[in-house]
């Protein structure tokens, strides 16, 4: 299975229902909470470009935010992400 990356905040609620979205296809992921780390959160808007969380990578490509990954999920192309 693919590594999945989110990087999101306290309240957030697009990163909850990303987070919901993967936990209900069974896809384990890690979380890196940024508001409490200011440094990482620019650093991570440098790298992406995106000034909003959530910020999703799978095997550390950024797919985008909540918005992309269900467009994946609904084009039916999310499972071929996840598998590689």
């Amino acid at each position: 299975m693919a590594k999945v990356t989110i990087y999101s905040k306290t309240y957030c609620p697009y990163c909850v229902r990303a987070k919901k979205l993967l936990e209900n296809k069974g896809v384990p992921f890690e979380e890196i909470m940024v508001d409490s780390d200011p440094k990482l959160f620019a650093d991570l808007k440098q790298k992406t470009g995106m000034m909003t969380v959530p910020q999703i990578f799978i095997n550390e490509k950024l797919v985008g935010g909540y918005t992309e990954l269900a467009g994946l999920e609904d084009r039916g192309e999310l499972d071929s992400w996840l598998t590689d």
